[in-house]
C-alpha cells in the first residue's frame, strides 16, 4: 500500500507497560512478515502519544518510554488505542478531553485492559458493549450503567469502537484488528511468530474465578445473596429466594437484576460453577461427584453449564488449572 496506516497508542505515567508495547509489537512484526513476503513499503506506522512530544512517560513496571507525539496532534491517526494501567479511572484530564476531540476522526478507537475506563471517562461507551480487566468489570458497570459490560470476553467490537480484558487481550485485538486490515493469513503468521493462540479459546472467566457470583456489598439483598452462597447446594427457587428477601417475586426479581446484573438463577449458577471450579483445581473428585456436591442436576447438566460460561469442558479446566493437589 501507498500509506501505511498509522497506529497511535495513547500512554501517560502509570501505564501498564504491555498494554502498549504488546499490541504495538503486532503491528511491527505484521511489516516484517509482509516484507519478508516481497511486499513493498510498511503496512503501519506506529507511535505512542503523551501530553507533549518527547515526554518520558513513567509505566507503572517503573520503564520509562518516549512520547513520539502529543495526545492533541492525534487527529490523523487511522487507529487510536489507549492504553490501561492500575490507575486507569483516574485518568489525566488533559488525556480524557484530548479523546473526545480526536477519537470521532479516527477509523477506530480501542482501549487496553482498564483503558476501558479512559474511552468511559470521554464518553465513548455510552450505550455500547464494551468490556475490560475481570477484576474492574463490576467496578465499570457500577460507575457506567449505560455501558453493556461483558466480563468475559476477551475483546468486542461495537461499531467502530474496541475494548479488550487484561493485559495480554490487547494483543488479541490488535490481531483482530490487523486480520480486519488484511486479512487471515497474515494475522496468523503474526500470532506464529509470537507463540500465540490467533483466536485464543475460551473467555477471560477461565482465569478467574473470582469473576463469578460476584457479590455486591451493601446492597438490599447482600443478606439474600449470602445466604445463596451458603445454600447453593440445594434447590432454589425464585419463591424461596424472594420470601428470604422478604419481598414479593415481582419486586425481587427486579431489585436482583439491578443489584448483580443477572437473573436468580443465572446467579445461582455462577455460585455452582464457582465453588466447581475450587474442587477441580484442588481435589481429584470425579466430575459427576462435582457436579451432584455443587447442586447440579446432572454430570450433564454440569458439564453443558460449564461449557456455556467457560467455553471449555470441565476436564479441559482440571487440565489447565489443576493446582496437584491430592
Amino acid at each position: 500500500m501507498d500509506t501505511p496506516l498509522l497506529v497511535t497508542m495513547a500512554a501517560y505515567d502509570g501505564a501498564e507497560i504491555l498494554d502498549i508495547t504488546g499490541p504495538l509489537d503486532v503491528f511491527a512484526l505484521a511489516n516484517a512478515v509482509h516484507r519478508e513476503n516481497g511486499g513493498k513499503g510498511p503496512l503501519y506506522r506506529v507511535e505512542i502519544a503523551a501530553g507533549a512530544k518527547d515526554a518520558v512517560v513513567a509505566t507503572s513496571s517503573g520503564i520509562r518510554l518516549v512520547a513520539d507525539t502529543a495526545w492533541s496532534a492525534c487527529s490523523g491517526t487511522d487507529t487510536l488505542l489507549v492504553a490501561g494501567g492500575p490507575a486507569a479511572e483516574q485518568a489525566p484530564e488533559e488525556l480524557v478531553n484530548c479523546l473526545r476531540r480526536t477519537a470521532p476522526l479516527a477509523r477506530r478507537v480501542g482501549s487496553i485492559c482498564t483503558g476501558t475506563f479512559i474511552l468511559a471517562q470521554a464518553g465513548l461507551l455510552e450505550g455500547r458493549r464494551a468490556t475490560t480487566h475481570w477484576s474492574r468489570a463490576a467496578l465499570l458497570r457500577r460507575l457506567y450503567p449505560h455501558i453493556d459490560v461483558h466480563e468475559d470476553a476477551i475483546h468486542i467490537k461495537d461499531g467502530s469502537v474496541y475494548t479488550s480484558a487484561g493485559v495480554t487481550a490487547g494483543i488479541d485485538l490488535a490481531l483482530a484488528l490487523l486480520e480486519e486490515d488484511f486479512g487471515r493469513a497474515l494475522a496468523l503468521d503474526v500470532a506464529r511468530l509470537m507463540v500465540l493462540y490467533f483466536k485464543r479459546p475460551g473467555g477471560q472467566s477461565q482465569f478467574s474465578t473470582g469473576l463469578l457470583a460476584q457479590l455486591h456489598e451493601g446492597g438490599s439483598l447482600a443478606p439474600t445473596i449470602e445466604w445463596i452462597r451458603d445454600n447453593y447446594r440445594h434447590n432454589l427457587g425464585n419463591e424461596a429466594l424472594a420470601d428470604h428477601a422478604s419481598m414479593s417475586l415481582r419486586n425481587f426479581a427486579r431489585i436482583f437484576k439491578r443489584e448483580t446484573g443477572t437473573t436468580p438463577a443465572h446467579f445461582i449458577e455462577r455460585v455452582r460453577l464457582e465453588a466447581a471450579v475450587k474442587r477441580l483445581e484442588e481435589t481429584s473428585q470425579t466430575l459427576g461427584t462435582i457436579a451432584r456436591e455443587c447442586g447440579f442436576q446432572s454430570g450433564e447438566h454440569f458439564r453443558v453449564a460449564f461449557v456455556r460460561f467457560f467455553r471449555i469442558t470441565p476436564g479441559q479446566y482440571r487440565e489447565r488449572f489443576r493446582s496437584g493437589t491430592e
